[in-house]
């Protein structure tokens, strides 16, 4: 089936493209002698998942309980909530799941670990956890070394724990104009963190760190023993801001045009609930439909794409176009199934299983 004959909008995935990124990156940190563990919030598949423990991957990261429990439920093993877990309801799916499969969660308070040890003893189980520390993000975390000492002490001595290491999400680096510098940075706090744990008798196990724009820099420092990135399995517009190549986007929106007006507007239908909204871009642009350089993607509404014609354009009502997304991973979340395709065939249909499960 040529993948123009698919009704749309239809979420695609160029399986080529797909394929390169996950080696590249299988390249650049195993490679380099660190441990993959990819987040799974960009793609939430099954497919993609086993594709990358495939390519190198020791395990799976998660943003949500909700989305361990659907991959444990595939037959996956080694799971990082990278989130902290808050409340009863919660805590007990925790337990259960972590009889089930190998699982490490994230913790950045006494008050998060407290109820979790509480279970986990009377459950007979020890719960690991990462402790997450801010290195310059402004989001979870401890905010400082001596913050992280006090956490730590608790830690290595609560019944029910154990101390796995820290992590971070140095996902600010974006506001960087060269996110090597952001990069080592992040990695400098968290440097700060381990040294101080180490000298006061704690030992540091895993030291991970996690984005896509930052693994190929961290790749080469001495201090993260694991990188957790996400997008670089699809990329997308705002990678491509950063330096990524536009033919390593292995994810686009097929939509038709259902509207040309006389005063150079022209409409797709795929709006916000097919792309998201996400426009981190100074022009505010939306999107990018490939091949066509006089198109500009200027505005979304629910289910419409409002795109301006500079000049004149060859398309007309009725024929398919496919958008680059601003963001893959919000514009994934939006649809039920991903459609694969090499080159212009459909090949397979994937069920985006982790949609929805932000509990």
């Amino acid at each position: 089936m040529n993948l123009l004959e698919l009704d749309t909008p239809s979420l695609l995935v160029d399986l080529d493209v797909l394929e390169r990124n996950i080696v590249g990156m299988e390249i650049r940190v195993v490679g380099a002698g660190k441990r993959l563990r990819p987040h799974t919030k960009t793609h939430k598949t099954v497919e993609i998942a086993k594709m990358q423990i495939a390519s190198g991957a020791v395990g799976l990261t998660v943003a949500k309980l909700g989305e361990a429990e659907v991959y444990a439920d595939a037959g996956f093993d080694d799971i990082f909530i990278a989130n902290q877990i808050v409340g009863a309801q919660k805590v007990e799916r925790l337990i259960a799941l972590v009889k089930r499969v190998k699982i490490r969660v994230g913790v950045d308070s006494r008050e998060v670990v407290e109820p979790i040890a509480e279970a986990a003893t009377s459950a007979g189980v020890t719960v690991s956890v990462m402790m997450e520390v801010d290195t310059g993000l402004g989001r979870a975390g401890v905010r400082s070394p001596q913050e992280a000492l006090e956490l730590a002490q608790y830690l290595v001595g609560r019944e029910g724990i154990h101390f796995a290491g820290v992590f971070t999400h140095e996902g600010h680096i974006y506001k960087y104009e060269d996110q090597k510098v952001g990069a080592v940075e992040a990695e400098g706090r968290l440097a700060q963190v381990c040294a101080l744990l180490e000298s006061n008798g704690i030992a540091v196990g895993e030291i991970s760190m996690g984005s896509t724009p930052g693994a190929a820099h961290l790749a080469k420092e001495p201090l993260p023993t694991e990188l957790r990135p996400g997008v670089y399995v699809f990329n997308d517009r705002t990678q491509v801001m950063f330096g990524q190549q536009k033919p390593n986007c292995a994810l686009t929106v097929l939509a038709t045009v259902t509207s040309i007006r006389s005063d150079g507007r022209m409409i797709v239908d795929a709006g916000t609930k097919s792309l998201a909204s996400d426009s981190p871009f100074a022009d505010k642009t939306t999107g990018e439909i490939l091949g066509h350089p006089e198109l500009t993607m200027v505005g979304f509404s629910e289910e419409h794409g409002h795109v301006q014609i500079e000049g004149s354009t060859s398309l007309k009502v009725g024929d398919k176009v496919r958008i680059v997304p601003n963001h893959a991973c919000t514009c994934v979340n939006m649809h039920d199934t991903m459609i694969v395709v090499r080159g212009t065939q459909v090949v397979d249909r994937w069920k985006i299983v982790g949609r929805g499960k932000i509990q």
